[in-house]
């Protein structure tokens, strides 16, 4: 959803339109997290000693922006900074309308004493606007964020000197509820920046500019590597001394924002505090709430948080710049949908234990799973939970989950776990499935699922996100960056990453041993079969021209491909902004039957599987009442077109394993929404009103 992005340089003498254009390019790295306006706050005078903070802000896009960043004629481009703090944001509307006084940074007062940029959403701000507004303050948006700003400069004016910048952000933090990743930026305090984080994710890059081959651990007192001695017995102030004299600093919701620029990163963890001064010196602190005596609110003078040093092991990221580039196509979506043959592999490689001749594979490893996978093979059943298109592949793997395991298998929406309160239990499994690892519902959900002490296992792509962190084992997807907010690659990925779960889960079984080399030599042969299925572009374009002028579209699956049906529904009305509804086809007499009619596009999902008999039923059905029927088919399948009639269309599509179909049948259902979209005229990256990081609920 919203984006941050910081830039702060001590030591490396940067002009300040390159520090503006440093920031720009981050938002633009941000702009697939869904976003209506954004913002920027530097430094700006006429010489760095008469300094003063500017914020600039548009909505619509970072080209907009730009555009006022650029017609600013009191900026003073070419003045250099040997230290400073640049921030910026995207955001995505929650409280109040996309408009610029409700766009990031927000400020506590007009000269701009204290700017913060916020991702998440403050619970109690009503509460705190009121009692702020009782202190004569004023307020200028109708968002949650502006609080925070003022609650600053508020508690800053009792405290005054006797806090540090870091120690007021932490007053200021015990005051808030809900979830959020903040930056904080003073001109009380020149130069310096603090970052917390409570929920929402928070990444800080750093760049050296004598880096060697060392390994890095940042610590409260400084910066440490692996080529100097951990002086333990050193004092804290010698300690302290050891501080780099030239260095960079990045801080990012995400990090395909700061990958072009370093590959170095930590996440701060929820409750950590982050600060950098002027001096070159900074680190990470943890939260400590101190019961304080009274009542816990802003009126509450003396500082009451107390934070304990901590140190973070600097991470190296394995994502490259060109995954976060369009390269050779129009739009991410497509280069994600032609990508997914490659993901597939990737997520297989190292997972599948092949023969001696290479050609057969024998077993399935999932390094991450072995400690506990004799504990799930014991549990009660197993639950799988996601939202949108994680909980479609939940879907289409919950029925092979079962057949193999031999436990119940349930299925829970992350947005309902909280609401229904479910009863979760020590003996039950919980597989917790996010291609961000940051969906707020499903953190949420994983967060009382662990309270009532059930095993969780995390399904994920971004490795280091918090449910990969959070959870106490799994299986990351390994699909690489994904930039289109309509999730193609990791919904296939995410279904073949849980077949290699429920593969190994029943590995015990000597009964399931045949059916299990079955579905193995069909994972293998799994991409090719996907290759194979994207050389039906073209027909899905000529298919797309026929429906573009649509107002609805049915879709009918059954068996696994009532996942299909569900995730292609999503897909076009995601991004083609299309009504389309997903349909078990054995519901259909239950009421859907009743939109049927000539002008009404319907497609079926009939490849041959343990279902086709009665989706050709339904095939049957829907002509008899003069539907346009346009088939998902197997290549070899010949009685299904004589079923349909001649004004049917026929999509061909390679044939596979029955558990593995559905991930081959969605291929050209995503081709058909990209082409759809195009077609209409709209963002195809970047749909209306979407996001493709929910990190509030």
């Amino acid at each position: 959803m919203c984006g941050i992005f910081a830039y702060i340089n001590f030591g490396v003498p940067t002009h300040q339109k390159a520090v503006i254009e440093k920031l720009l390019n981050g938002l633009r790295r941000l702009e697939y997290r869904g976003y209506d306006s954004a913002g920027i706050a530097v430094d700006d005078g006429p010489t760095v000693h008469e300094l003063k903070q500017v914020v600039m802000k548009a909505t619509g896009k970072i080209d907009q922006l730009a555009e006022v960043v650029a017609t600013n004629a009191t900026l003073h481009p070419e003045l250099c900074f040997e230290n400073h703090c640049g921030i910026g944001h995207t955001r995505w509307a929650t409280h109040g309308p996309p408009a610029v006084h409700n766009s990031h940074p927000h400020t506590s007062d007009p000269t701009n004493e204290f700017l913060v940029v916020h991702n998440g959403i403050i619970t109690n701000h009503q509460a705190l606007k009121e009692m702020l507004q009782r202190h004569g303050y004023v307020f200028q948006s109708e968002t949650d964020t502006e609080v925070i700003p003022k609650l600053t400069k508020y508690l800053y004016d009792k405290f005054h000197s006797r806090v540090t910048f870091r120690q007021l952000v932490m007053e200021v933090l015990r005051q808030l509820q809900g979830a959020f990743a903040l930056l904080f930026k003073s001109s009380h305090y020149p130069g310096e920046l603090v970052a917390a984080k409570r929920g929402s994710p928070l990444l800080m890059g750093i760049v050296e500019q004598d880096t060697g081959s060392t390994h890095a651990v940042l610590t409260s007192e400084g910066f440490r590597t692996s080529k100097e001695p951990n002086e333990s017995d050193q004092s804290s102030s010698a300690k302290r001394q050891k501080v780099k004299s030239h260095i960079e600093f990045y801080f990012a919701s995400d990090a395909s924002a700061m990958v072009e620029h370093t590959k170095r990163v930590l996440h701060l963890e929820d409750d950590d505090v982050a600060t950098y001064k002027t001096a070159g010196g900074y680190g990470i602190y943890r939260m400590e709430r101190i019961p304080s005596t009274g009542i816990e609110s802003p009126v509450s003078y003396e500082p009451t948080v107390q934070s304990a040093e901590v140190e973070r092991a600097v991470e190296t990221l394995a994502m490259e710049v060109e995954q976060i580039m369009k390269g050779n196509f129009d739009h991410f979506m497509q280069k994600e949908i032609h990508e997914q043959p490659d993901a597939m592999t990737q997520g297989m490689r190292g997972r599948m234990v092949l023969s001696a001749c290479g050609q057969v594979v024998e077993r399935v490893f999932l390094g991450g799973m072995v400690n506990f996978v004799s504990t799930i093979r014991r549990s009660r059943r197993i639950i799988l939970c996601g939202c949108g298109t994680s909980y479609h592949s939940a879907i289409a793997v919950r029925q092979l989950m079962e057949e193999l395991t031999e436990l119940p298998v349930t299925l829970e929406l992350a947005s309902d776990v909280l609401d229904r309160q479910c009863p979760f239990f020590r003996d039950d499994t919980c597989i917790f499935i996010s291609q961000s690892g940051e969906t707020a519902d499903t953190l949420k959900a994983m967060q009382y699922a662990k309270e009532r002490g059930a095993l969780c296992v995390g399904i994920v792509n971004t490795v280091g996100s918090a449910i990969s962190r959070g959870t106490d084992c799994g299986v990351h997807i390994n699909a690489g960056a994904e930039i289109g907010v309509a999730s193609t690659k990791a919904y296939t990925c995410q279904i073949v990453a849980m077949v290699l779960l429920a593969l190994v889960l029943s590995e015990d079984s000597i009964s399931r041993a045949p059916r299990r080399r079955e579905i193995m030599q069909g994972l293998a042969a799994l991409p090719a079969a996907v290759r194979t299925a994207l050389e039906l572009d073209g027909q899905m374009l000529e298919l797309a021209k026929t429906l573009r002028d649509e107002q609805s579209l049915l879709l009918f699956g059954r068996g696994y491909n009532y996942a299909t049906a569900l995730e292609a529904a999503l897909k076009v009305k995601e991004v083609a902004l299309l009504h389309s509804e997903g349909i078990l086809a054995g519901e259909m007499k239950h009421g859907p039957l009743a939109l049927v009619d000539e002008s009404m596009p319907l497609i079926v999902v009939a490849t041959k599987d343990s279902s086709y008999r009665k989706q050709e039923s339904v095939v049957q059905q829907l002509k008899a009442r003069g539907g346009r029927l346009i088939l998902i088919a197997s290549e070899d399948d010949v009685e299904i077109a004589a079923t349909a009639g001649s004004a049917a269309t026929i999509v061909r599509v390679p044939v596979v394993s029955d558990c593995l179909q559905a991930v081959v049948n969605i291929v050209p259902l995503q081709l058909l929404s990209y082409h759809l979209t195009v077609l209409r005229g709209h963002n195809v990256d970047q749909p209306r009103n979407l996001a493709k990081s929910v990190t509030v609920e």
